[in-house]
């Protein structure tokens, strides 16, 4: 099996890299080795290495920033993508692409199903549901994998912030009225090199298209806070400060979030046999995150 990893540096192409073993020849990129939004160097690379699989890890994810650089975000987003896609039906290779939750508007009440009317609310949503739409339209051998709220040993995300504010304060102010599935990058990853083995073995064209994959059980992220505090203090790594969980009015960002992430995954377990992420298991091994 030969992959392409795009955006090799970032949370979830790090844990490709890691567990992508055995019997693959792999080719992981970062921005310097491969400039997404640049369709002549994503042809020429595609043609030369003739990937099975390409692994689009690269996004543009400064939430807040987006909403100022607009065409980065839509450069990185969905230009990007749509390069990949049209390469990797040149050579009938296999465009898993990562996306986000934010493609919906959040004010759906329940779970989000891949079937759900899209509505993003800014511009990084906006575009990466571009990017989507650029997929399908390039090359019918796609999977997008739609997640939320990612975390990992590696980059910078929400678990590392929390970890950090609290040796900084002993209280902190934390949204408690938007939820979602907090999910583990290496979950992420998993479930990516699962869903690559199988089509390999079998490939079918009903399986292509778009699947949710988050972690359970659904929280606030006022409530995943502080299950991260809990496990950091239970492994000597800090006093859990006082949390109290504030509204999104009161804490206002550029951006608007999704009051609601909460996801539906039963397609891609029916699909792959691949079981939401459980991020609480994740958080074992808080100590790595230090």
């Amino acid at each position: 099996m030969r992959v392409l990893v795009t955006g090799c540096n970032g949370q979830v192409g790090h844990c490709l890299v890691q567990q992508l073993t055995g019997n693959v020849e792999l080719l992981a990129v970062d921005r310097a080795g491969l400039d997404i939004t640049n369709q002549g160097e994503v042809e020429a690379l595609v043609s030369r290495f003739k990937p099975n699989f390409i692994v689009n890890a690269a996004a543009y994810t400064a939430v807040d920033k987006a909403e100022e650089g607009e065409v980065l975000a839509y450069a990185v987003n969905c230009d990007g993508p749509k390069f990949l896609a049209e390469s990797a039906a040149s050579i009938d290779a296999t465009l898993l692409h990562i996306s986000t939750d934010y493609v919906f508007s959040g004010n759906k009440d329940g779970l989000y199903s891949e079937d759900d009317v899209t509505g993003p609310l800014g511009v990084y949503g906006k575009s990466k549901l571009a990017g989507e739409l650029a997929i399908a339209e390039k090359t019918d051998k796609y999977i997008i994998l739609r997640t939320a709220w990612v975390f990992g040993e590696h980059g910078h995300n929400f678990v590392k912030t929390m970890i950090r504010l609290s040796k900084e304060r002993e209280t902190l102010n934390i949204v408690g009225d938007q939820f979602g599935g907090p999910t583990y990058a290496g979950d992420i990853s998993s479930a990516l090199i699962s869903i690559m083995n199988q089509l390999l073995m079998h490939t079918d064209a009903s399986r292509y298209g778009i699947y949710n994959f988050s972690g359970v059980p659904h929280v606030s992220w006022c409530e995943f806070a502080e299950v991260i505090f809990r496990e950091a203090e239970k492994n000597g790594l800090l006093e859990a400060p006082d949390v109290t969980a504030i509204t999104t009015d009161m804490y206002p960002t550029p951006a608007v979030r999704p009051a609601n992430s909460k996801m539906n995954c039963s397609k891609i377990e029916s699909a792959f046999n691949i079981k939401p992420s459980d991020w609480r298991f994740a958080l074992k091994n808080i100590n790595k995150y230090v």
